[in-house]
């Protein structure tokens, strides 16, 4: 069978479009075609069905993807870098939220630095997204807040993140003391609310843990950046709910106080999701354990 076939039938499968598999070979979307109907031809069973935003692989094509991928991804590395292993600077592409792997991730590796590994990341607050990009073969490694499903990609659970309900001091002041543990999700409609988007995702996720409820109030100051977020919580923007890893100086520092202390805090499990097989490459399995180490002390 010839592999150029099989690494473009991989490709097809990562992305789920002939159009972007063909972007992502440099090939024009009728050779993408024309090979997969060879392939399809030499093995007598289809491999994808047609759908109207792409294809989905049949059962046939998944089989042989987790068959043939590994191994494919493999030969690459061995075409790309040569067998010299200690004179080779291997890049690894991470994708993660921005936040997380600017203070978290990126910072953990810089020590295989010098071990010949160079970084590249994405930051992408989107966890669809970043799954999407790694299936696609579009990075080598992604955070996400969520375990992918299938047999494509592989995940590990990397640490908890703890969520804090926050505010700057003259607003904890204007409330008196246990406002929020009497009067619940009241307080929102007396506080401003600052957020990554409009709706509301970490307030909404706080209020459903530990009020069992929702929501009612816009938000007045929109960032898609916790650490503006923080720094217009801290200027007295109004509330905000942020991993504790990201205002923990703040709070130490009394920029902001945490508005409630509930029992049981609200979390946020990270994943560390790679593709099937393609930990067996000695750079992304070496990041890989760095950061999954790193992670016990998150």
């Amino acid at each position: 069978m010839d592999l150029a076939l099989l690494r473009t039938f991989v490709t097809v499968h990562r992305a789920g479009s002939f159009t972007r598999a063909a972007a992502l070979l440099g090939l024009s979307q009728p050779a993408v075609t024309s090979q997969i109907r060879t392939l399809k031809r030499q093995l007598g069973r289809p491999l994808f069905l047609r759908r109207a935003r792409g294809v989905t692989p049949t059962t046939m094509g998944d089989e042989l993807a987790h068959r043939a991928a590994p191994h494919l991804d493999a030969l690459v590395e061995i075409a790309e870098t040569g067998l010299d292993e200690e004179s080779v600077v291997r890049t690894l592409h991470l994708a993660g939220p921005p936040e997380f792997t600017s203070l978290r991730a990126l910072p953990a590796l810089t020590p295989l630095l010098s071990q010949g590994l160079a970084l590249r990341s994405t930051f992408l607050a989107n966890c669809e997204e970043a799954l999407e990009g790694l299936a696609a073969g579009h990075h080598d490694l992604a955070i996400a807040t969520g375990r992918p499903r299938g047999g494509l990609l592989t995940a590990t659970p990397l640490c908890d993140e703890e969520h804090v309900l926050v505010a700057a001091p003259h607003w904890a002041a204007r409330l008196g003391p246990g406002a929020l543990r009497h009067k619940g999700p009241v307080v929102l409609q007396q506080l401003p609310v600052v957020e990554v988007h409009e709706s509301l995702p970490l307030v909404s996720r706080y209020w459903a843990a530990v009020f069992d409820g929702r929501p009612t109030a816009a938000g007045t100051v929109i960032a898609p950046d916790l650490r503006a977020v923080l720094e217009c919580t801290a200027a007295g923007a109004g509330l905000a709910v942020l991993p504790r890893y990201l205002c923990e100086g703040a709070l130490e520092r009394g920029e902001v106080v945490a508005l409630l202390d509930p029992p049981v805090p609200p979390l946020r499990t990270y994943f560390l999701a790679a593709r099937t097989g393609t930990l067996a490459l000695p750079h992304i399995a070496r990041a890989h354990e760095w950061l999954v180490r790193a992670a016990v002390d998150w």
